[in-house]
Formats: C-alpha cells, sequence, structure tokens
C-alpha cells in the first residue's frame, strides 16, 4: 500500500491476492485456462456466509462484470474529456512497460466505471505502544500489514471490532485494485481522479505487483513498486517530449520522498520513546513529537499544491504511522542502486525480480548500490 497521503496506487487489498486462493506467490501472466480456474473459485466462495473471502470474492466477480473495453470508452462521446485524456495513455503506458522490463500481459485493456473515491478501504492497526503493525495473515500471501474491503462500513466495523481489544487503527482510501495477473484488471475510475500524471504513474507501480511480489514482505513490495513507478512515470513522458508532464512528475516523486522522510524520522523517534520505559511521561511526548512532525511538514518546500494539501491532512496516530515512512525509507538506497547500474531503469527491475528469488530480497537488491553492476 503506498503512504496514506500518496496520490498513486495502492497494492492490492490485502488479500486481493487471496480472493484467487490458488494464486501463485510469484506474480506471473497466467493463461485463460488458469483464468478460468481461478473464476471459479472465485464463484465458489462466494456461497460461504459471512466469510471475509467471500466478500472479497464478490468484490472481485463485480470488477469483472464491470469491465468493457478502453477502445469502446474513448468511443463514447459520453466519456468526460478528463477520463478521455489518461484513458489515451493507456496503451502507450503498457508498451513503455513492456519495453522497461515489466510484465504486462492483458492487464489494463479494459475499463470499470466504480463509485466513490476508492476501490477498497485498507484497515491497519497497531498494539499499545508499538509502532509496527500487528499484522493479518492470509493464505499464500503470508502475513500483511493491512486488511481490504470493497465495503465501506464492513471496513469500520473490523476497525471498530479491533479497537474494542486495545487497537490503534487507521483506515485508508484505496484507489487501486491489483490482482498480480490472475486476473486481466481494468481501469477502475477513481484511478482517474488524479489527473493524467498520477494515473501514468500509479499503472507504473501496480504492473511493478504484477511483476515483483515477496509474500510477507510488504515493504520491499512497496518501496520497489513506488521507486519504480515514479521513475518509470518522469522517463515515460520525457520519452514523449511532454516535459512539463515529467518536470511535474519528478516535482511529485521529490514531494512525495520529502514527506516520507519527515514520517519515517517521526516513525523512528515514537519507535524510541516506546522502547524506553515509560516514566510517566510518554504520551505527553508521543504528542510533542507530533506537534514537531507537524511543523516540518509545513515547512517542507513543496512544489506541488496538492502535496501540500495532502501533507497538512495526514494522519499520524500510530497505526497509520506503521505503514507511513517503513514503505518508501528505501527510496534512496534504490536511486544510488539505479545509479551504479549507469541509470537503466529496465536493469533496475531485473535486479528487483532476481532479488524477490533470494532470502533477503532488500539485501540482494541493495547489496550493489555501492559498487559496480
Amino acid at each position: 500500500m503506498r503512504l496514506p497521503f500518496s496520490r498513486s496506487s495502492s497494492p492490492l487489498a490485502p488479500a486481493a491476492k487471496t480472493s484467487a486462493a490458488i494464486a501463485s506467490a510469484r506474480p506471473r501472466v497466467v493463461s485463460m485456462r488458469t483464468q478460468a480456474k481461478a473464476l471459479g473459485l472465485l464463484v465458489s466462495l462466494i456461497v460461504l456466509p459471512g466469510c471475509y473471502y467471500a466478500h472479497l470474492a464478490k468484490g472481485q466477480l463485480r470488477i469483472l462484470r464491470a469491465r468493457q473495453p478502453i477502445e469502446q470508452v474513448l468511443a463514447d462521446t459520453a466519456t468526460p474529456p478528463a477520463a478521455r485524456e489518461s484513458l489515451a495513455l493507456v496503451e502507450a503506458v503498457r508498451s513503455y512497460a513492456q519495453r522497461i522490463d515489466l510484465r504486462v500481459g492483458g492487464q489494463y485493456r479494459a475499463y470499470a466505471a466504480w463509485p466513490g473515491d476508492r476501490v477498497v478501504t485498507a484497515v491497519i492497526a497497531t498494539r499499545a505502544g508499538e509502532i509496527e503493525p500487528a499484522g493479518f495473515w492470509f493464505p499464500v500471501v503470508g502475513t500483511q500489514p493491512y486488511k481490504g474491503f470493497f465495503d465501506l462500513a464492513r471496513a469500520e466495523r473490523e476497525a471498530a471490532e479491533l479497537r474494542a481489544r486495545g487497537l490503534d487503527t487507521c483506515l485508508v482510501a484505496v484507489p487501486a485494485y491489483s490482482t498480480l495477473g490472475w486476473f486481466d484488471d481494468p481501469v477502475l475510475a477513481p484511478m482517474l481522479q488524479g489527473g493524467s500524471g498520477p494515473f501514468v504513474e500509479m499503472l507504473l507501480h501496480e504492473l511493478v505487483h504484477a511483476t515483483v511480489f515477496v509474500p510477507s514482505d510488504a515493504d520491499f513490495n512497496e518501496s520497489v513498486a513506488s521507486f519504480v513507478g515514479q521513475e518509470a512515470a518522469v522517463r515515460f513522458f520525457a520519452e514523449r517530449g511532454d516535459t512539463l508532464a515529467a518536470r511535474r512528475a519528478r516535482e511529485r516523486a521529490s514531494d512525495e520522498r520529502a514527506v516520507a522522510r519527515v514520517l519515517a524520522s517521526l516513525r523512528a523517534r515514537i519507535a524510541e520513546l516506546y522502547a524506553a520505559p515509560d516514566d510517566g511521561a510518554r504520551s505527553a511526548t508521543r504528542n510533542q513529537l507530533e506537534r514537531d512532525a507537524r511543523a516540518a511538514l509545513r515547512a517542507l518546500p513543496l512544489a506541488s499544491r496538492a502535496a501540500e494539501e495532502l501533507a497538512s491532512r495526514i494522519q499520524l496516530q500510530d497505526a497509520c504511522l506503521a505503514l507511513a515512512g517503513a514503505y518508501e525509507r528505501d527510496l534512496p538506497l534504490w536511486a544510488q542502486r539505479l545509479e551504479v547500474l549507469g541509470d537503466d531503469l529496465p536493469a533496475f527491475v531485473r535486479a528487483a525480480r532476481e532479488a524477490a528469488h533470494t532470502a533477503d530480497p532488500r539485501a540482494a537488491l541493495a547489496s550493489n548500490a555501492t559498487s559496480g553492476p
């Protein structure tokens, strides 16, 4: 999942990968026959009363039923101009993604109307005195730091139950959804709300998820997807000769990374606070750390007005901070790795794919960050 302030995509809703329970831990492009089998499994899950996986299956089927070819949407005179502008870029983004060694398959050839500002709502929880996610375990994909719901009311009930058990909770709107290539995911209406620049980054981010995935390692998955999505968006627009869009994509990435540094610093200081014995002033110190972080955020020289507005609305309770900063703390390291590779983004993608199959993906990808490729 992307940071709460991010206008880009989030990974698949926590167990969205497990809505097709036969999904491999390794993202791949699957055959139509395999997709048909997975679809059959979704249908069978729906009959399980009250089951979380039945809820996911229903949501996934709703997405699949809503798909229509992007060509038809572009040909429809009722399609709003802003949506048309973004959708017209999809095929070029898919082509570019293939050239930088991302797995594309049948992804994003269709569009699905979807109400509201989100596809799913993610629930994150932390235990008292902890800044790490309590986590949720799912078959195949292992422990994930969040749990997603297509139904907002259901997400709110889950959060209320967790709070009743003494946990802090955070609800985050997720505008994008991916099945890691197990189905031909469509562009969903909430993905278009930020404009064509963030939309292109979002598509590329999601295609990284369909290319690189490590079970129970959301930090690695998300940091790599964030980094490649940001860098690829800049290069995509630059290749098209759209210097203004390329500059804005770079400013957006720089703004997000600047905010992430503040959040990572706050997160680290809170972790130190919780690790020390409670001297009776813990709560007051925690509140002061949050006030200091708010001041640091206000002082950031952000280039984007949208980034300023989003930074001002960031939630800084423990559950929200459990992810904030962690997902993007390795971006400077990945930037070093890309520099070592001669700014060769496809080489970075291949290195990430190889690292995903090692015992310690982060160490494997970072191993040559300061030495030759």
